[in-house]
């Protein structure tokens, strides 16, 4: 078993099967989209045909929603499965939250939860896809005055409670729009009986599996910011879909991944370059990293608090680092000597730009 070309071909990091940037998002279930402007290459560089067009069109028509949603984070979701993941996964993001408050000594009283989001609501309605600049003015409008801390957690609750979630697409600011307008009305959330939640949790195991594969129970629970028995039930309602490999590499602890019975074999293409955003689901979907990044070098792509770097990986194995946004490529190599065919994978991220 070659586990790192199977990420790669189910992660549609080669070989892409899709053609459109909400095909890539539904397939993944969520992916995380911390960096606002390279969210957009993590998905159209999972396409077949990359184009910074269609990733506008499909945000803007609300086929994909951003919103903090699995351990408190921002994530991109698929408008068919904002209802059903809100309901499973906003309980716990919403404590992670409130810990991340109660660390800072932030304490929002129920009250005014209440009289902001109604002035977020009526903000959002009057316009349509606001900034936090204009929730801001709304705010002062009625003589009340927040830092920006204070503001971002009542954007939050607002997201989690099914109020808002993203507006369209703007090069810099993120925007925030009803998520009833944006996505549908509120009554295609899911209901909160054990079999909707069941459902719920097939749902999620078997797209986060079928996208990641070969992955562990371990690697599920920390991306899906879940407890580890919902984990356990998500894998166990899909039966016999997947099918558990325990695999023991000289410089890998033993461990059991599951595989999914469609998994995708074929295609791996040797040679490939990639040119990997910051946060992007091949590192950040998964506990442990070490089958594609040297511990060596961990440091090179994320620190301990969080912060990941965008990365280079060649033959899937993460190698160096690159800077986006520049006019030509500015790489470094921190493992392996390469050559310089690594220019295809920047033509193709530069030309995505422009379509």
């Amino acid at each position: 078993m070659n586990s790192i070309a199977l990420r790669l071909l189910n992660q549609q990091l080669i070989c892409p099967q899709f053609d459109k940037p909400e095909e890539v998002v539904k397939h993944m279930g969520a992916m995380q989209a911390q960096e606002y402007r390279l969210m957009r290459w993590a998905v159209a560089m999972r396409t077949k045909k990359p184009s910074s067009k269609a990733f506008k069109k499909a945000f803007d028509s609300g086929q994909i929603i951003r919103m903090h949603l699995m351990r408190g984070t921002w994530q991109l979701v698929s408008a068919e499965d904002y209802w059903p993941l809100l309901e499973l996964c906003s309980a716990k993001a919403l404590a992670v939250i409130k810990g991340w408050m109660s660390s800072n000594k932030i304490t929002i009283p129920e009250e005014e939860v209440k009289r902001i989001r109604e002035i977020l609501v009526q903000t959002a309605a009057e316009k349509g896809s606001v900034t936090k600049e204009d929730f801001v003015e709304a705010l002062a409008e009625k003589d009340i005055y927040m830092d920006d801390h204070r503001l971002s957690y009542h954007i939050r609750y607002a997201e989690l409670s099914g109020t808002l979630c993203s507006g369209d697409l703007l090069p810099m600011k993120a925007t925030y729009a009803l998520a009833a307008d944006k996505v549908g009305n509120a009554s295609k959330r899911c209901n909160t009986s054990s079999a909707d939640r069941d459902e719920a949790l097939a749902m999620l195991a078997r797209k986060y599996f079928q996208s990641r594969q070969p992955a562990t129970l371990e690697d599920f629970v920390w991306w899906s910011g879940l407890n580890i028995n919902d984990c356990r039930r998500g894998i166990e309602i899909l039966g016999d879909y997947l099918y558990v490999e325990t695999h023991d590499r000289a410089s890998l602890p033993r461990r059991e991944y599951y595989f999914t019975d469609d998994c995708r074999t074929r295609g791996f293409r040797k040679g490939k370059y990639l040119l990997i955003p910051p946060y992007d689901e091949y590192l950040i979907g998964y506990k442990s990293r070490d089958i594609v990044l040297s511990p060596d070098y961990s440091h090179k792509a994320h620190n301990n608090s969080g912060i990941f770097q965008p990365i280079i990986a060649h033959d899937g194995v993460i190698c160096g680092n690159w800077t986006p946004f520049k006019d030509e490529l500015q790489a470094t190599f921190f493992m392996g000597e390469h050559e310089t065919d690594i220019q295809e994978e920047w033509k193709r991220y530069k030309t995505y730009q422009l379509k």
